[in-house]
């Protein structure tokens, strides 16, 4: 198999891919997706300056669907932009393309895994993510002022799949976002409440750079 362009199995490039998996694609995984856009635009003006591309899929995907009504709201709440959003289902070339993959739960995580494509090192759960990133002491990764956010974020994944064994949740549903969809507005709220504070320290530790205030 030719890896796409991307990360590839083999080789790297100067962009790093973060793919959020949720079920249907139309809830929780686009409204991570755009609440990472955001925020890396709150921080970086551009993201793909920096290199960074943000993608997200279902593990049985509504292909070409738009995203559910009610999360659309929800990125509105927060400034986000769901613009031209549109499903897809999970495939082999998304995970061998990508080089951090962050779901929304831990069956998530297993199904990604099992595909393959030395998929281990770099699938965590949104939330078991967090926990790492926060035990990681920012001075250990690379400056990105200095040596660009690629290689920020590659040692940050790096550093969390070390400590996984070490940090472990102090409940199984401690890595878990639920799923809302068919769902009252009100919990698809809360659900992008906890989506937003998950990201909030990922994306500072991928960046370098902590969100405006």
């Amino acid at each position: 198999m030719t890896a796409p362009e991307g990360r590839g199995i083999a080789g790297q490039t100067d962009t790093f891919r973060i793919l959020h998996v949720s079920t249907g694609n139309v809830c929780r995984s686009p409204i991570t997706e755009r609440l990472t856009r955001h925020a890396l635009v709150d921080r970086l003006g551009d993201p793909l300056q920096g290199g960074l591309i943000v993608e997200s899929a279902g593990t049985w995907g509504h292909e070409g669907a738009p995203m559910e009504a009610n999360a659309e709201v929800v990125l509105a709440d927060f400034g986000a932009d769901a613009t031209g959003f549109v499903g897809r289902e999970l495939l082999d070339e998304h995970v061998i393309r990508a080089d951090l993959v962050l779901t929304a739960t831990r069956d998530h995580r297993a199904q990604v895994i099992s595909m393959g494509h030395s998929a281990g090192l770099r699938t965590f759960t949104l939330k078991e993510f967090t926990r790492l990133v926060r035990a990681i002491d920012p001075q250990t990764l690379p400056d990105a002022r200095d040596e660009g956010v690629v290689e920020r974020a590659r040692a940050l994944v790096r550093a969390a799949a070390a400590l996984r064994g070490w940090l472990l949740a102090p409940t199984a549903e401690a890595d878990e976002v639920y799923d809302p969809y068919g769902a009252p507005i009100t919990f698809f709220r809360s659900i992008g409440d906890e989506i937003n504070q998950a990201l909030d320290p990922v994306v500072t530790a991928l960046t370098g750079v902590s969100a405006p205030r």
